[in-house]
């Protein structure tokens, strides 16, 4: 492994904020990106703002966010190419760092990208270390979450995450995004599909770092079943939702199960990490 010079260092310190958008303040965003639950607002802004764009104008949304927001990753950015926040980032890069310097075996994954944001900076991590043989995996429906199947995981009854279109994002909409950073190469690779049909039989031996970001009871213990496994002694497990009731209740689920009885730590509101012994 390559050790990064202060110009690789600052390459990666500003990745972190330009994928975040954190350099720079909100912009207005479009008023229909986000869900509107009353059906009668919905209507009228989806209305208007047909309207609008006919004429070449636009209905927006200002938004304001905090440092701390941004920092936390507390937000749904209308801009940014990661939602996970300066902290999140901070923690994968450490976990990608400690595992390459004590030669912990495996590939990357994320399981959940969105934009892939998260995913980008794994890849900009292996340029700058000189990895050659590492893989970054995306796993994604790239159509926003399922539909809660409440029969089988009841802990996701009520879930409403599959309505959001903003949380769908195409599989080529990602792809632009790693040519934006001149990162997308073959050591990138999509697992498109729902978790229960790509993940089990994923072409992936082992893992060094695995990144869990499916908000949902299933999207969860669908990743950690089909994926924990592989994960290497002393690789990384990190959890993106564990403020999530669903995700929370997944993942105490499998330790209990499994004896996982490695120290869960806190990365920030959300976010929790462990290392496999």
């Amino acid at each position: 492994m390559n050790t990064p010079r202060k110009s690789e260092r600052l390459y990666l310190d500003l990745m972190k904020k330009t994928l975040s958008f954190t350099l720079w303040p909100e912009p207005p965003i479009p008023a229909t990106t986000l869900y509107i639950k009353s059906p009668v607002k919905r209507f009228l802004t989806s209305t208007l703002s047909w309207i609008l764009n006919r004429g070449g104008l636009q209905l927006s949304r200002v938004r304001s966010f905090s440092e701390s927001q941004r920092l936390e990753g507390a937000i749904w950015p209308g801009y940014a190419d990661t939602m996970i926040g300066i902290k999140r980032l901070d923690n994968l890069q450490y976990c990608i760092e400690t595992a390459l310097a004590d030669g912990i075996k495996g590939d990357l994954i994320e399981t959940g990208v969105w934009r892939g944001g998260a995913c980008v900076f794994m890849r900009a991590i292996l340029l700058v270390h000189g990895i050659t043989d590492r893989r970054v995996f995306l796993a994604d429906s790239f159509r926003g979450l399922p539909k809660p199947d409440e029969k089988k995981y009841p802990a996701d009854k009520g879930d409403k995450h599959y309505i959001h279109n903003y949380l769908a994002v195409s599989k080529e909409e990602v792809e632009n995004n790693f040519r934006k950073y001149d990162l997308l190469d073959d050591q990138v690779v999509f697992l498109e599909g729902w978790f229960k049909d790509t993940l089990p039989n994923a072409p992936i031996e082992k893992l060094a770092v695995l990144r869990l970001d499916g908000d949902m009871y299933g999207s969860t213990i669908e990743a950690l079943e089909s994926l924990y496994p592989k994960l290497s002694s002393g690789g990384f497990c990190i959890v993106d939702d564990y403020a999530l009731k669903g995700c929370r209740m997944a993942v105490d689920d499998y330790r209990l199960r499994h004896r996982v009885n490695s120290e869960m730590k806190e990365i920030d509101a959300t976010g929790r990490y462990w290392r496999k012994e």
